[in-house]
């Protein structure tokens, strides 16, 4: 395999685009590798979904699209990140909080050092954010592309 593969995709912050994220990139670790039935896809299906839902509902508006891009180093780490023009960070919850929603990043958080990752937020110098995850590369003995 490459030493570096690289894919993206911008789409715009509306719910319907949360879906088509996560079939992007689930679509695309299958082409290098990861089959879409396996813990490891569907774990990076949830941690894609959280961060795309979270691109969407929190930029209240302010950023009319969002990247994923994903990064496959040495066939050792894997990066996904969430790219919005929205300057806020997310913002963790007290665990004494009681909601339906706004646990998205206590789940990346947790699902990513499951898995024996990191978790990064950075700002873009456009004075928006991208939130990625990196961990390593998951593909079950014996099956390469």
């Amino acid at each position: 395999m490459a030493d570096h593969l690289e894919a993206s995709v911008t789409l715009p912050s509306d719910p319907a685009s949360v879906s088509a994220a996560r079939s992007y990139v689930v679509g695309t670790l299958a082409e290098w590798g990861l089959p879409s039935d396996t813990e490891a896809a569907d774990t990076v299906r949830l941690i894609v979904s959280e961060l795309a839902t979270n691109a969407v509902q929190h930029t209240f508006g302010q950023s009319p699209t969002f990247t994923v891009d994903i990064a496959l180093d040495r066939d050792e780490h894997l990066r996904i990140g969430v790219t919005d023009s929205h300057p806020r960070f997310p913002k963790r919850l007290p665990a004494a909080v009681q909601q339906d929603n706004g646990r998205g990043m206590v789940i990346i958080r947790w699902l990513t050092a499951e898995y024996g990752g990191k978790l990064r937020i950075r700002p873009t110098r456009e004075g928006g954010k991208t939130v990625s995850i990196e961990l390593p590369w998951m593909v079950p003995a014996g099956q390469h592309p």
